[in-house]
Formats: C-alpha cells, structure tokens, sequence
C-alpha cells in the first residue's frame, strides 16, 4: 500500500526575547504561532480494526501535539536558561506567570527542533515524522524536514 502524508495544523501564542540580539526581538515580546505537522506512513488496511484506512486518527496526532507542545508553550513565556533572562523569568514566575526556560536560543528555528524531538518520541512506531512548518507571523517561518537529518 502507498504512504500517506497527512497534517494537522495548530496555533497558540508565545512570548519570548531573545538575549544578545541586535535588533527589537531582544525585547521581551509574542506571537500568534501556527505549527503544521507532517507525518507519513501507510493506511491501516486491517479492515477489523477501527482506525481502517487511516495513517492515524487525526485525533490522536491533536493529543500528542497538544500535549507536547500547545499545552506547554500556549500563553507562556520562554527564555534561555543560560542567560542572564533567568532573573526576569524567576521575577515573572513568582508573580504567577507561566515561563519556560529552555537550553536554546528560543527563536522559530530552534523551537521547531526542539517540537521535533518531543513529537517524534511519542509518535506510534509504523508513523514517521515528514515535517514541522513552524509560523512565526504571516510572513516568517521555519521548518524542520526529516530528510534533512
């Protein structure tokens, strides 16, 4: 049987800065993210089963994408933990703000890594992740294929 490629989209919104950088994103600041994920395989043809003719439900990716990624990064903040934005993220955490504070520069790029990693590990075995396509505003984005590692 043929591989499939199916994607679901989802959005959340960000804030983030990014330390050290020379233009206005050093600020503190958001975005209305949009996340494509692209994932690949070979519809089930077991016709007793009751996921028959899907690669996977679609509900199933929306659990492993909102769990990993929406639910934790939606409404939040995020930081470099080596930086000194640990003393903003702690000042903002302990009046009551939801921070993030990863071991990466947080830009489009090395999120959609990070997404990668956190979506690929909880995928079903016969499921392989295509791509992400991470959208930053209507203009800017960056995306992640796994042929390219």
């Amino acid at each position: 049987m043929s591989k499939i490629r199916i994607t679901k989209q989802f959005s959340f919104e960000t804030g983030h800065a990014l330390y050290g950088y020379d233009g206005k994103c050093k600020n503190v600041h958001g975005h209305s993210y949009k996340l494509s994920v692209t994932v690949v395989g070979k519809p089930i043809s077991d016709s007793s089963n009751v996921k028959f003719g899907m690669v996977i439900d679609f509900s199933d990716l929306k659990k492993i994408v909102k769990d990993e990624i929406v639910d934790v990064f939606d409404h939040a903040t995020v930081f470099n933990k080596n930086t000194p934005h640990v003393e903003l993220a702690k000042e903002l955490k302990d009046r009551g703000h939801s921070v993030l504070l990863v071991d990466y520069q947080p830009t489009s790029e090395m999120m959609v890594i990070d997404f990668s990693q956190k979506i690929r590990k909880r995928l079903p075995e016969n499921i392989q992740l295509h791509s992400l396509k991470l959208q930053e505003t209507d203009t800017s984005f960056a995306e992640w294929y796994a042929s390219d590692n």
